[in-house]
């Protein structure tokens, strides 16, 4: 089962989706209007980026810290919170214990984030990772 469909089917999941890392496309289920998607995967693309910078950052004054790679992020809000592990996203509930299943899941099923996240994530989407990304 893809990985949207398996958050999807948890109670408490508002929505759930992919985005590229190019920022190009995405895709999702779940209630959010095509436009809210849209800056949703741009709010995750650009954080996804920005957590990345910070942990290089990190590194870069205390090697070996376990911060880097990231593997991906967690922003709480009042009443709902957004995950974010390689390019999947996910918009929940704050309840109590679904973070847990829903990052359990993420984690199983994205597994661990590569050292380089352009690297990674292009290789995730069949790109030839040999070639010049520029």
């Amino acid at each position: 089962m893809h990985i949207v469909k398996q958050l999807m089917a948890i109670p408490g999941v508002i929505a759930a989706g992919e985005f590229a890392y190019r920022g190009d496309r995405f895709s999702y289920e779940g209630a959010l209007t095509p436009e809210f998607a849209r800056m949703a995967s741009i709010l995750c693309r650009s954080n996804t980026v920005n957590v990345n910078m910070q942990s290089e950052i990190h590194d870069a004054y205390a090697e070996n810290s376990g911060y880097k790679p990231a593997q991906g992020w967690i922003m709480r809000g009042a009443q709902i919170s957004v995950c974010n592990i390689g390019n999947y996203f996910a918009f929940i509930e704050n309840r109590p214990e679904l973070l847990n299943d829903v990052m359990t899941i993420m984690r199983a099923k994205v597994g661990d984030v590569g050292d380089d996240l352009l690297v990674s994530l292009y290789a995730r989407i069949g790109g030839d990772v040999k070639e010049a990304l520029y």
